[in-house]
This record gives C-alpha cells, sequence and structure tokens, in this order.
C-alpha cells in the first residue's frame, strides 16, 4: 500500500487579508482546468488518486482513514489552539490545486479557504467528532467521496477492533470495579463512552462559570476530561476530582487511531491513582 504523503506547509505567518489578496491571483484560471466539484465520478472512473486538503490534523486524519494518499495540512501541528491560526499564501495556493477542502464549520477561517478554493475543489464539511460510530460514519462517507471505499472500510474494521480492545482494557482498570463518574468538557464526551464510565456534567466550551462550579463540584465526580486544545487551567479545584488532558487532534502522522490509544492510556494512569 502506498504511504499517505502528509505536507504541512511552514511559511512566516501572516495576516488573513494580505494572505488572501497574495493568493487569489494564483487561482486566476484554475476554474476551468482539470475537474470540476461535479466531476468527482470522473476521478473514480479514471483511476485518480485525489488530492486533498485539509485544515488541520483533524481533518487530515479523517481524510487517511477514509483512504486518501495525498493530503495537504494548512495549520502546523505546533498550533495548539488550531481556530487561532491565520491562513497564509501558500496554503490558500495548495487549496487551489485540490479536488477535495475538507474544513470544520467551527474554524473562523473557513471562509477565506471557502472563497480562494475556486471551481476545481469539492469543498466538504467534516462533522470533527471522535465518537467511535460517527467517526466511523464520516470515514465511511468521505471513502465515497473519495472513491475510496473499500480502504475506508477496512479502517473502520480496525477502529472496531480497537475500540473493543481499549473499552475492555479500561474498564478492567475501574476503580474498584465501579464505573467512574466523570464531568467532560463537551468535546471530550468521546473519551468517557471509551472509558464505559458515568457522564455527570459537561461544561464548555467557555470557562466554567461560578454557579457550574458549585453544581459540578456538588456531584463529586471522580474524574475531569478537560480538552486540552481548549483548555483554562483546572476545571473543578478542591472538588477532589482528577483532571485528564484529552487530545482530539493526531499528530502529523495523520493516525486518528492513536487518539484512542493515547486517551485510554491517560484514563488508565488516572484510575490507577483514584
Amino acid at each position: 500500500m502506498a504511504r499517505t504523503r502528509v505536507r504541512t506547509p511552514r511559511i512566516a505567518r501572516v495576516t488573513p487579508l494580505v494572505a488572501l489578496s497574495a493568493a487569489l491571483p494564483l487561482l486566476t484560471g484554475c476554474g476551468d482546468e482539470g475537474t470540476s466539484s461535479s466531476g468527482t465520478e470522473d476521478h473514480k472512473a479514471a483511476g485518480h488518486k485525489p488530492v486533498v486538503v485539509t485544515t488541520t490534523t483533524w481533518e487530515g486524519a479523517f481524510a487517511k482513514a477514509a483512504g486518501a494518499e495525498d493530503v495537504t495540512v494548512i495549520v502546523p501541528q505546533s498550533v495548539h489552539h488550531a481556530p487561532d491560526y491565520d491562513p497564509k499564501p501558500s496554503d490558500l495556493a495548495a487549496v487551489a490545486k485540490a479536488d477535495f477542502v475538507l474544513y470544520a464549520p467551527f474554524e473562523p477561517y473557513a471562509a477565506q479557504i471557502k472563497e480562494a478554493a475556486g471551481s476545481k475543489a469539492k469543498l466538504v464539511e467534516v462533522n470533527l467528532d471522535n465518537d467511535p460510530a460517527k467517526a466511523g460514519a464520516e470515514v465511511t462517507r468521505l471513502g465515497g467521496l473519495f472513491g475510496t471505499k473499500a480502504a475506508a472500510g477496512q479502517w473502520k474494521s480496525r477502529l472496531d477492533g480497537e475500540v473493543k480492545k481499549l473499552n475492555g482494557e479500561l474498564k478492567a482498570a475501574w476503580p474498584g470495579g465501579k464505573s467512574p463518574s466523570v464531568v467532560t468538557q463537551v468535546f471530550t464526551a468521546w473519551a468517557a463512552g471509551l472509558a464505559g464510565a458515568t457522564p455527570i456534567g459537561t461544561y464548555g466550551p467557555e470557562a466554567v462559570t461560578p454557579a457550574q462550579l458549585a453544581t459540578l463540584s456538588a456531584k463529586k465526580p471522580t474524574l475531569v476530561l478537560d480538552n486540552a486544545h481548549m483548555s483554562t487551567g483546572t476545571v473543578l479545584p478542591d472538588s477532589g476530582a482528577k483532571q485528564v488532558e484529552i487530545v482530539n487532534y493526531p499528530g502529523e502522522d495523520l493516525d486518528l487511531l492513536a487518539v484512542y490509544r493515547n486517551a485510554a492510556a491517560e484514563l488508565k494512569k488516572a484510575m490507577a491513582g483514584s
């Protein structure tokens, strides 16, 4: 199997307005060349391997899982909070050469990406949720768009096997054999499900208010599953709950399964100390 080529551009930071104005001339004439967004079936018929540009490694991992082998990630892994990133001219130029551009609606630069894409690239809004059922469904959908259904199906089988294995290991690690009670940030609920934990409250994406602090602490959670990418510090101080940092974004290898393994490892450590 061919290895996925992951390319992350790194050029000096500029403002979105300058980036867009510098990149748009590069896009002139792109709309009449190659395949339009309605030409996906032509790519499939010709055995064309899709060229995919994604905003972050999260979308990139979904693309790779779905079978894409040529993936360019715009936001560098070093940017801890991806929505704060300002696209560069090279980023928008890469978009112009893509068959597919994957983005999430909560990313503020999505409008710039859409404007720069031109008529060649098919814009695909991705549901970024690591809940195994939702992730599997999204990868299957992308495999259909890319013409790589077989690869997407194989990955989903690996996902199902990995989740079953990790779930069993985590349940075996429950303190005293009892499902731990957890408070989760809105984007880390999937990790509670992976552990078979009992959710008793959620917070975010904004910082916890004094009223929420009182309410959530009163429920006496065992664990707090915080979002490493949007952390506001200790969520429930003095509650006695152990805080676990859950990472949603894969690394530069775009291995989404590693996200589940890493979360399981952190949860095991936290439960062992409970």
